[in-house]
Protein backbone atom coordinates (compact mmCIF):
# COMPACT_ATOMS: atom_id res chain seq x y z
CA UNK A 1 0.00 0.00 0.00
CA UNK A 2 3.43 2.49 1.03
CA UNK A 3 5.62 2.73 3.61
CA UNK A 4 2.78 4.25 5.74
CA UNK A 5 -0.10 2.14 5.68
CA UNK A 6 -0.27 -1.44 4.40
CA UNK A 7 -3.66 -3.57 4.22
CA UNK A 8 -4.07 -6.70 5.83
CA UNK A 9 -6.62 -9.41 5.88
CA UNK A 10 -9.15 -9.23 9.13
CA UNK A 11 -12.49 -10.59 10.43
CA UNK A 12 -14.85 -8.91 11.74
CA UNK A 13 -16.97 -10.54 14.47
CA UNK A 14 -20.39 -10.35 15.44
CA UNK A 15 -22.99 -12.07 17.20
CA UNK A 16 -24.50 -14.07 14.19
CA UNK A 17 -20.47 -14.73 12.96
CA UNK A 18 -17.86 -13.47 11.18
CA UNK A 19 -16.49 -12.17 7.89
CA UNK A 20 -13.41 -11.43 6.25
CA UNK A 21 -12.72 -7.69 5.55
CA UNK A 22 -9.31 -6.30 4.13
CA UNK A 23 -8.37 -3.31 6.29
CA UNK A 24 -5.85 -0.53 6.10
CA UNK A 25 -3.32 -0.84 9.13
CA UNK A 26 -0.78 1.59 9.90
CA UNK A 27 3.03 0.60 9.33
CA UNK A 28 5.01 0.25 12.08
CA UNK A 29 8.97 -0.77 12.03
CA UNK A 30 12.20 -0.43 13.24
CA UNK A 31 14.73 2.51 12.07
CA UNK A 32 18.02 2.25 13.33
CA UNK A 33 19.28 6.02 13.95
CA UNK A 34 23.12 5.84 12.92
CA UNK A 35 24.89 9.22 13.86
CA UNK A 36 28.41 9.63 12.59
CA UNK A 37 29.03 5.61 11.89
CA UNK A 38 27.95 5.03 15.92
CA UNK A 39 24.23 3.47 16.30
CA UNK A 40 22.21 5.79 18.66
CA UNK A 41 18.74 4.42 18.46
CA UNK A 42 16.30 2.02 17.23
CA UNK A 43 13.00 3.94 16.87
CA UNK A 44 9.82 2.19 16.24
CA UNK A 45 7.38 4.45 13.72
CA UNK A 46 6.25 5.10 10.68
CA UNK A 47 8.84 4.72 8.04
CA UNK A 48 7.86 8.02 6.30
CA UNK A 49 9.18 12.04 6.29
CA UNK A 50 12.71 10.51 7.82
CA UNK A 51 14.51 13.53 6.63
CA UNK A 52 12.49 15.69 8.37
CA UNK A 53 12.48 13.47 11.21
CA UNK A 54 16.20 13.32 11.34
CA UNK A 55 16.41 16.71 11.99
CA UNK A 56 14.04 17.45 14.52
CA UNK A 57 15.49 13.94 16.16
CA UNK A 58 18.95 15.51 16.33
CA UNK A 59 17.74 18.55 17.66
CA UNK A 60 15.70 17.84 20.39
CA UNK A 61 18.10 15.07 21.38
CA UNK A 62 20.36 18.09 21.61
CA UNK A 63 22.85 16.79 19.15
CA UNK A 64 22.77 19.61 16.69
CA UNK A 65 22.25 23.22 17.44
CA UNK A 66 20.69 23.83 14.08
CA UNK A 67 19.28 22.35 10.72
CA UNK A 68 22.50 23.27 9.09
CA UNK A 69 24.32 20.79 11.50
CA UNK A 70 22.52 18.38 10.22
CA UNK A 71 25.23 17.56 6.96
CA UNK A 72 23.48 14.49 5.69
CA UNK A 73 20.86 12.36 6.34
CA UNK A 74 20.07 9.18 4.37
CA UNK A 75 17.35 6.65 4.82
CA UNK A 76 16.72 3.14 3.30
CA UNK A 77 15.02 0.05 3.86
CA UNK A 78 17.20 -3.01 4.82
CA UNK A 79 16.12 -6.54 5.80
CA UNK A 80 15.00 -6.26 9.39
CA UNK A 81 14.17 -2.12 8.95
CA UNK A 82 14.79 0.87 7.85
CA UNK A 83 18.28 2.49 9.04
CA UNK A 84 18.86 6.40 8.84
CA UNK A 85 22.37 7.85 8.54
CA UNK A 86 22.88 11.36 9.70
CA UNK A 87 26.14 13.02 9.13
CA UNK A 88 26.90 15.55 11.66
CA UNK A 89 28.74 19.02 11.75
CA UNK A 90 32.42 18.80 12.89
CA UNK A 91 31.38 21.20 15.43
CA UNK A 92 28.77 18.67 16.78
CA UNK A 93 30.64 15.25 16.34
CA UNK A 94 32.19 15.50 20.24
CA UNK A 95 28.17 15.39 21.36
CA UNK A 96 27.71 11.86 20.11
CA UNK A 97 31.07 10.76 20.90
CA UNK A 98 30.15 11.91 24.41
CA UNK A 99 26.77 10.59 24.57
CA UNK A 100 27.64 7.35 23.47
CA UNK A 101 30.92 6.60 25.96
CA UNK A 102 28.22 7.81 28.51
CA UNK A 103 25.49 5.46 28.12
CA UNK A 104 24.72 1.94 29.94
CA UNK A 105 22.50 -0.53 29.50
CA UNK A 106 21.58 -0.95 33.29
CA UNK A 107 19.86 3.00 33.85
CA UNK A 108 17.79 3.62 31.15
CA UNK A 109 15.64 5.98 32.02
CA UNK A 110 13.27 5.68 28.50
CA UNK A 111 14.34 8.74 26.73
CA UNK A 112 17.00 8.30 23.46
CA UNK A 113 20.90 8.25 24.74
CA UNK A 114 20.29 9.05 27.97
CA UNK A 115 21.68 7.11 30.50
CA UNK A 116 21.05 8.57 33.70
CA UNK A 117 18.94 10.70 35.50
CA UNK A 118 21.17 13.76 35.78
CA UNK A 119 20.95 13.70 31.99
CA UNK A 120 17.63 14.45 32.13
CA UNK A 121 18.60 18.01 32.81
CA UNK A 122 19.48 19.12 29.40
CA UNK A 123 19.64 22.99 29.00
CA UNK A 124 17.41 24.73 27.24
CA UNK A 125 18.47 27.68 24.98
CA UNK A 126 16.10 30.34 25.86
CA UNK A 127 12.19 30.39 27.23
CA UNK A 128 10.17 30.75 24.18
CA UNK A 129 8.15 34.10 23.16
CA UNK A 130 4.61 34.29 24.62
CA UNK A 131 2.02 33.19 22.77
CA UNK A 132 0.12 36.00 20.75
CA UNK A 133 -3.25 33.86 19.99
CA UNK A 134 -6.84 34.65 20.67
CA UNK A 135 -8.93 31.41 22.21
CA UNK A 136 -11.06 31.43 18.30
CA UNK A 137 -7.61 30.28 16.88
CA UNK A 138 -7.41 27.39 19.26
CA UNK A 139 -10.84 25.79 18.77
CA UNK A 140 -10.26 26.58 14.96
CA UNK A 141 -7.01 24.34 15.25
CA UNK A 142 -8.49 21.86 16.79
CA UNK A 143 -11.46 21.62 14.32
CA UNK A 144 -9.29 21.43 11.19
CA UNK A 145 -7.09 19.32 12.14
CA UNK A 146 -9.20 16.00 11.60
CA UNK A 147 -8.21 17.01 7.56
CA UNK A 148 -4.01 16.96 8.34
CA UNK A 149 -5.06 13.14 9.91
CA UNK A 150 -5.39 11.49 6.02
CA UNK A 151 -3.42 8.42 7.89
CA UNK A 152 -5.52 7.87 10.90
CA UNK A 153 -8.67 8.28 8.70
CA UNK A 154 -7.32 5.09 7.11
CA UNK A 155 -5.68 3.24 9.82
CA UNK A 156 -7.42 4.74 13.27
CA UNK A 157 -4.14 4.08 14.84
CA UNK A 158 -1.82 7.47 14.13
CA UNK A 159 -0.70 10.24 16.40
CA UNK A 160 -0.28 13.84 14.36
CA UNK A 161 1.74 16.99 15.11
CA UNK A 162 0.69 20.26 13.70
CA UNK A 163 2.03 24.16 13.73
CA UNK A 164 -0.40 26.13 13.41
CA UNK A 165 -0.64 30.03 12.61
CA UNK A 166 -2.73 33.34 14.52
CA UNK A 167 -5.94 32.24 13.16
CA UNK A 168 -6.25 28.85 13.75
CA UNK A 169 -5.01 27.89 9.52
CA UNK A 170 -2.92 24.69 10.52
CA UNK A 171 0.75 25.51 8.07
CA UNK A 172 2.31 22.31 8.51
CA UNK A 173 1.23 18.83 9.87
CA UNK A 174 3.02 15.12 10.35
CA UNK A 175 1.67 11.88 11.50
CA UNK A 176 3.13 8.45 13.00
CA UNK A 177 2.69 5.65 15.33
CA UNK A 178 4.71 7.65 17.69
CA UNK A 179 3.63 10.78 19.07
CA UNK A 180 7.46 11.69 19.76
CA UNK A 181 7.97 10.63 16.48
CA UNK A 182 5.02 12.76 14.79
CA UNK A 183 6.39 16.14 16.97
CA UNK A 184 10.04 15.59 15.88
CA UNK A 185 9.02 15.31 11.95
CA UNK A 186 6.93 18.57 12.49
CA UNK A 187 10.41 20.06 14.46
CA UNK A 188 12.57 19.36 11.71
CA UNK A 189 10.75 20.79 8.98
CA UNK A 190 9.72 24.19 11.39
CA UNK A 191 14.14 23.89 11.45
CA UNK A 192 14.55 23.35 7.55
CA UNK A 193 11.77 25.51 6.47
CA UNK A 194 12.58 28.68 8.97
CA UNK A 195 8.48 28.38 10.13
CA UNK A 196 7.67 29.88 13.55
CA UNK A 197 4.28 29.26 14.28
CA UNK A 198 1.77 30.85 16.81
CA UNK A 199 1.48 27.32 18.53
CA UNK A 200 1.68 23.50 17.94
CA UNK A 201 -1.25 20.79 18.73
CA UNK A 202 -0.58 17.58 19.17
CA UNK A 203 -3.07 14.48 19.18
CA UNK A 204 -1.73 12.65 22.58
CA UNK A 205 -1.34 12.75 25.99
CA UNK A 206 1.70 15.54 26.78
CA UNK A 207 4.70 14.68 28.64
CA UNK A 208 8.00 15.66 29.46
CA UNK A 209 9.19 14.74 26.37
CA UNK A 210 6.99 16.53 24.14
CA UNK A 211 6.80 19.91 26.34
CA UNK A 212 10.49 19.34 25.83
CA UNK A 213 10.59 19.04 21.95
CA UNK A 214 7.99 22.37 21.81
CA UNK A 215 10.72 24.03 23.86
CA UNK A 216 13.61 23.27 21.40
CA UNK A 217 11.46 24.57 18.68
CA UNK A 218 10.57 27.68 20.53
CA UNK A 219 7.44 26.75 20.48
CA UNK A 220 4.87 30.12 22.01
CA UNK A 221 2.29 27.63 23.21
CA UNK A 222 1.91 24.01 23.38
CA UNK A 223 -2.06 22.06 22.72
CA UNK A 224 -2.85 18.36 23.39
CA UNK A 225 -6.02 17.14 22.92
CA UNK A 226 -5.21 14.47 25.95
CA UNK A 227 -3.97 15.25 29.55
CA UNK A 228 -0.27 16.50 31.10
CA UNK A 229 1.84 14.65 33.53
CA UNK A 230 3.45 16.39 36.36
CA UNK A 231 7.01 16.67 35.12
CA UNK A 232 5.13 18.47 31.67
CA UNK A 233 3.46 20.67 33.89
CA UNK A 234 6.86 21.49 35.95
CA UNK A 235 8.89 21.41 32.65
CA UNK A 236 6.41 23.65 31.01
CA UNK A 237 6.52 26.17 34.20
CA UNK A 238 10.08 26.43 34.49
CA UNK A 239 10.27 27.57 31.36
CA UNK A 240 7.78 29.36 30.99
CA UNK A 241 5.62 27.36 27.95
CA UNK A 242 2.51 28.41 27.13
CA UNK A 243 0.57 24.93 27.95
CA UNK A 244 -3.07 23.79 26.74
CA UNK A 245 -4.59 20.40 27.62
CA UNK A 246 -7.59 18.18 26.97
CA UNK A 247 -8.67 20.36 24.17
CA UNK A 248 -12.44 19.27 22.78
CA UNK A 249 -14.34 21.70 20.54
CA UNK A 250 -16.31 22.82 24.01
CA UNK A 251 -14.05 23.42 26.21
CA UNK A 252 -9.60 22.91 26.85
CA UNK A 253 -7.66 23.02 30.25
CA UNK A 254 -4.95 25.87 30.76
CA UNK A 255 -2.55 24.44 32.83
CA UNK A 256 0.08 27.16 32.35
CA UNK A 257 -0.56 30.56 31.49
CA UNK A 258 3.10 32.51 32.05
CA UNK A 259 1.61 35.87 29.82
CA UNK A 260 -1.93 35.66 31.60
CA UNK A 261 -3.10 35.53 28.30
CA UNK A 262 -5.88 33.27 28.75
CA UNK A 263 -6.18 33.38 32.51
CA UNK A 264 -5.60 37.23 33.17
CA UNK A 265 -3.36 36.98 35.64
Amino acid sequence: MSAAADARTVRVLRATGSDPVERAIAVEAPVAVEVDGLGYAVMMMTPADLTAFATGFMLTERLADSAADVIDAEPFEAEAGWMLRVTLSARCAGRMADRVRHRTGDTSCGLCGIASLEQLRRPVAAPPPLPDVGVPALFAALAGLRAYQPLNALTGAIHAAAACDATGEIVAAFEDVGRHNALDKLVGHLALTGIAPAFLLVTSRISFEMVDKALVARAPLLMGISAPTSMAIDHARAHRLTLIALARPDAMLVVNDPGGLFTGD
